[in-house]
Formats: C-alpha cells, sequence, structure tokens
C-alpha cells in the first residue's frame, strides 16, 4: 500500500510555475497494478520520482507498508567511468544482494556482451536502458515503479521485458506509466489520471483510459461536467 496525503508539488522554470501535486490524497491499494496516465507534460515521471523518494515533496507525505523501487530502468545514477558490471555489483552490495547471482541474471538479461565489461560512458542510450532495466528486475521490491521501460529497445527486448515484469507482478504491485493503451490494459487492473495537479483514481483501467481520452481530446469526462 503507498498512501499520497495532502501531497504538493510545484517546478518553477524560467518564471512559468508547473503545479504536479496539488493536495493530492490518494491510496494505491497493495497487490495491484496501477496504470498512471495523463497529458505530456502533466508530472507522471515527477510523481513517480516522489514515490521513490529522489524527489522531494513540498509538503505533505508519502506513505508505504512496504518495499518500493526507483523509477525501474532509471540510468540516472550509474557511475559512468565503472563497467555495468560493476554498477551492478555496486547495487547489489547497496540492497544486500548476492553480487556473483545479480551479475549472472543482469549479463544475462540486458544481452550486451562484451560492453558489459566496459565503462557504461561508452554506452548507448538504449544500451543503458538495458542495463538498467536489468538491474531494477534483479532486486524484489513489494512495488515497482514503472515509468515507458518496455519501450525501450527492440521488439524482442520489449517483449522480454513485458514478460518478466508479468511474472514480477503475480507477488508484487506496481505503478506503470505508458503511451500504450494496450499494454496498460493487459498489465493493470486499476488507473489513475494525474491532470492539473490533481489526481484522479479508479477502480477499472478502463475507466481511467477513458477519462485520459476525453482530455486528449480536449474535453472534460461527462461525469465531471457539472449538472
Amino acid at each position: 500500500m503507498i498512501e499520497l496525503r495532502n501531497l504538493k508539488k510545484r517546478f518553477v522554470l524560467n518564471g512559468s510555475v508547473k503545479v504536479v501535486a496539488h493536495n493530492i490524497n490518494v491510496v494505491f491499494p497493495t497487490g495491484e497494478a496501477v496504470g498512471l496516465l495523463g497529458r505530456n507534460g502533466a508530472g507522471k515521471s515527477s510523481l513517480l520520482g516522489m514515490i521513490s523518494g529522489r524527489i522531494a515533496p513540498d509538503s505533505g507525505e508519502i506513505l508505504s507498508s512496504g518495499t518500493i523501487s526507483w523509477p525501474v530502468g532509471f540510468a540516472g545514477s550509474f557511475h559512468n567511468e565503472m563497467t555495468g558490471a560493476q554498477n551492478t555489483k555496486f547495487v547489489a552490495r547497496i540492497y544486500g544482494a548476492d553480487t556473483d547471482a545479480m551479475v549472472d541474471f543482469v549479463r544475462d538479461f540486458a544481452a550486451l556482451g562484451q560492453h558489459f565489461h566496459l565503462p557504461v560512458r561508452t554506452y548507448s542510450s538504449g544500451m543503458r536502458s538495458r542495463l538498467a532495466f536489468g538491474i531494477s528486475m534483479a532486486l524484489p521490491f513489494d512495488t515497482y515503479l514503472i515509468d515507458e521501460v518496455t519501450a525501450t529497445g527492440d521488439a524482442a527486448f520489449t517483449a522480454k521485458s513485458s514478460a518478466i515484469l508479468k511474472d514480477r507482478l503475480k507477488v508484487a504491485s506496481a505503478i506503470i506509466v505508458s503511451h500504450s493503451m494496450h499494454l496498460l490494459e493487459s498489465m493493470c487492473t486499476s488507473g489513475a489520471v494525474l491532470d492539473n495537479g490533481r489526481l484522479f483514481f479508479y477502480a477499472r483501467i478502463q475507466k481511467a483510459i477513458e477519462h485520459h481520452e476525453y482530455l486528449m481530446r480536449g474535453a472534460m469526462p461527462p461525469w465531471m461536467i457539472p449538472s
């Protein structure tokens, strides 16, 4: 379970104010995959960053009854001079995981070949994403935060990523950001829509998708129009 209490966050850029969270109060239930939708720039990635602890809210609380991953696939914290294998070992030690087992898993899953033993600064963006996703999946969490990660890579890697996510979600919760409605319908039970700092939670992912599609057409869902 993840609970957002009176969560507030805004960014100021070049004199413009962007509100990501305006007094949000929502509970993400245990044991469900929740699809997080919203227009480009709504702040979905920032909200995941706050839930993971990577971004501090302006005010409010984020409470959890279990462990939460960093946004799956996030590669911003790699040490560029270390190899993929060394970065993997470093993360394993932080989380108290078996370093040899984790290296074996990430090496096989990311399929980077000899690049796994080269400095990360030599990697393409796709290779960094493969490494990041492999490290993310090598560690067990109660809730996974997933931000468009399965869209990275070729078709074979996308299929492999989707398959392992589905396997992990048999015993874990998730909050998933994706522009693929098909992926959200196939992986999520419930959904939430972020719009102008407000978060609307729906027990059925189809209802959240319907809300999102109205927003994409520049319209308000009929159930939200005052009678």
